[in-house]
């Protein structure tokens, strides 16, 4: 069989996840590696056993054997390297978030829909296993309508700094990193329904908290505690036109006594929490029960999640399957998100209807 022939855009730490994922699949030939750091395209390719090393993604973008790309770049170039790479016949497996900006995000959607090329967005966490079980719930009708859910990332001192901590670069702090992971679970959750309006807040109260030595975080390669310019704390309520509503929070700075995470969704026969793990609740005979699916992890699972969204865009790639998480999907994110720091500056609920 043909192998789907691919190249990575992007050799940074998310790009690693990728590569581990597209190395380990039998249907997958690893071209080549891009990243504006010509020496480490050339450690990654070497690492995973790509062929060919650019400095400039163009080149890559222009080798007439790679089929697909993954972009694993600053968010500020997610869209517009998706967009040369549609208008170079490849098909597209482009980080979270599609776009900083529901402008870029529009007019990525906008190629998409003129193409034959598919274009999914890195939702991961759609991916897990728990999440595929719960999903499955829902879609034979055991949770009923899904009315109401509860996402949540909270961390007390994980601003990861550098790129991530700049919003000319990132388009906003745990709300565009963190937040937009529960978000999409939750609104994926819900069956992807139309949000109308959205009252957001946004809170710079704490910065990054470097000063906070006796707590482990991930840094950026680029790290710096004097460099933030974007929110500590985000909040909001969304409202969907099927009547649901989505409560939000996520934090990379806050004064709480422990991380957490939740996704929670609630339905006419029954609720249940994904994160941090998957538990399901309904009545039977007049009791009420709690349902724990028995699978490997009822949490996200990191590498088996990776390896699931590649497979999938390879299988979509070749049209073997639907994506999980087409680019529209990524779009509508966006709006969500962009919204919330609309009603934050604005002080008052943005309407989307």
């Amino acid at each position: 069989m043909t192998k789907f022939r691919v190249g990575v855009i992007g050799a940074g730490s998310i790009a690693q996840s990728h590569l581990t994922a597209y190395q380990n699949n039998p249907d997958v030939e690893l071209v080549a590696i891009a990243d504006m750091n010509l020496e480490r395209a050339r450690t990654v390719a070497d690492q995973f056993g790509a062929e060919r090393a650019y400095a400039d993604p163009h080149e890559l973008l222009a080798d007439t054997e790679i089929d697909g790309v993954s972009i694993c770049t600053w968010n500020n170039s997610h869209a517009s390297w998706a967009i040369a790479a549609v208008e170079a016949g490849k098909h597209v497996l482009v980080e979270k978030p599609i776009a900083r900006t529901l402008a870029e995000a529009e007019e990525l959607q906008r190629v998409v829909e003129a193409g034959d090329r598919v274009v999914q967005v890195g939702f991961v966490r759609r991916h897990s296993p728990n999440c595929q079980v719960l999903k499955s719930f829902i879609d034979s009708d055991e949770l009923g309508e899904i009315y109401y859910a509860k996402a949540s990332c909270l961390r007390r001192a994980g601003n990861p700094g550098g790129w991530f901590a700049d919003k000319e670069i990132s388009g906003g702090g745990p709300l565009l990193d963190i937040g937009i992971h529960v978000l999409d679970l939750c609104w994926y959750l819900m069956g992807s329904p139309k949000v109308v309006s959205v009252s957001g807040n946004t809170y710079d109260k704490l910065g990054s908290r470097g000063n906070i030595t006796t707590m482990p975080r991930y840094k950026a390669a680029d790290y710096d505690p004097d460099r933030n310019t974007v929110e500590d704390l985000a909040n909001a309520v969304i409202r969907f036109d099927n009547g649901a509503s989505l409560l939000l929070d996520c934090s990379y700075s806050l004064h709480a006594t422990k991380d957490s995470i939740d996704v929670s969704v609630y339905g006419e026969k029954g609720g249940a929490v994904l994160e941090p793990s998957l538990h399901i609740a309904t009545e039977m005979h007049d009791s009420v029960v709690n349902i724990e699916p028995q699978i490997g992890s009822r949490t996200f699972e990191f590498g088996t999640g990776f390896a699931n969204e590649i497979q999938n865009f390879v299988d979509a790639s070749l049209g073997r399957a639907e994506s999980v998480a087409p680019a529209w999907h990524g779009v509508e994110i966006v709006r969500i998100l962009e919204a919330i720091y609309e009603s934050a500056a604005a002080g008052e609920e943005v309407s989307l209807a």
